[in-house]
């Protein structure tokens, strides 16, 4: 029998939150996605500004003590921004799991500086849930999931992960530039048979000569790891401030002409594995 995994997207934008009318159709909010399948665990990768949405959609659906458990695959401000304003964190029946990876900046301290004066009015301290900090070495279990922390190519460092569960698997992507020999094939070996792979995708290849060295790829090369890894699915994301609704729909285009299972993320979309 094939286990169940569905994506939740709550942020999709990469670099900055861009909401407004020319984005509302894929969205302005910052990366977070939630992985559904962990039993009463939830799972959330990264805390962008789409973080803020997915906290009260949570407490709008339980009335228990909530069990999360927040993947963060660095500390640029467009995957972190919506932490303080996530709200299970100030409620002391919830228990809440923040991971990062050997691949990144310090974890503790990192959070820390987020929410220090005079950047933000309350300390990470002041948290009321029990908040506890895991580095990730290798990959851990949870509710039926294993997932695997792998190392990426991005200024400053950062990671990415693989889930699995039976015969399903995804990998999520959201922060990578291609042209690093070695990490490629990291992440190709990673991809290998995936159901779904997440990825960077934030430039055309048009764009890309101009952004050399900033830390991302674009949908052409996310078309090729895709092929060459044989994934069922490619969803692309991390789109671009710069590109509105209809820029993100012709890449979306262009990249289904090459393989067809593709899809740009929209904020608001449930996609199951």
């Amino acid at each position: 029998m094939t286990a169940q995994m569905r994506l939740r997207f709550w942020g999709v934008r990469g670099s900055l939150a861009v909401p407004g009318p020319s984005t509302a159709e894929y969205g302005g909010n910052t990366a977070c996605v939630q992985l559904e399948g962990a039993g009463s665990d939830v799972i959330l990768f990264d805390a962008g500004t789409g973080i803020r949405a997915a906290g009260q959609h949570l407490l709008a659906c339980s009335s228990e003590p909530l069990r999360i458990h927040l993947f963060l695959t660095h500390f640029h401000w467009d995957h972190i921004q919506g932490l303080p304003f996530f709200t299970p964190l100030f409620n002391p029946a919830n228990h809440v799991t923040i991971y990062s990876s050997r691949f990144t900046a310090p974890l503790g301290e990192s959070l820390r500086g987020l929410m220090a004066p005079p950047y933000f009015s309350i300390s990470f301290e002041d948290l009321k849930a029990r908040v506890e900090l895991v580095e990730l070495e290798t990959e851990i279990a949870i509710g039926g999931l294993r997932i695997a922390p792998l190392e990426v190519h991005h200024p400053q460092g950062a990671c990415a992960y693989r889930v699995n569960r039976g015969d399903l698997s995804f990998l999520y992507v959201p922060d990578r530039e291609h042209g690093d020999a070695r990490l490629d094939a990291v992440l190709l070996d990673a991809s290998r048979g995936a159901t779904a792979l997440v990825i960077d995708s934030q430039y055309t290849p048009e764009e890309y000569g101009r952004h050399r060295g900033w830390g991302h790829s674009t949908w052409a090369e996310s078309v090729k790891l895709a092929r060459e890894a044989q994934v069922k699915t490619l969803v692309l994301f991390h789109h671009d401030p710069s590109h509105p609704d209809d820029v993100v729909h012709r890449i979306e285009a262009h990249a289904r002409r090459e393989f067809p299972d593709t899809f740009a993320a929209k904020e608001g979309w449930a996609f199951e594995l």
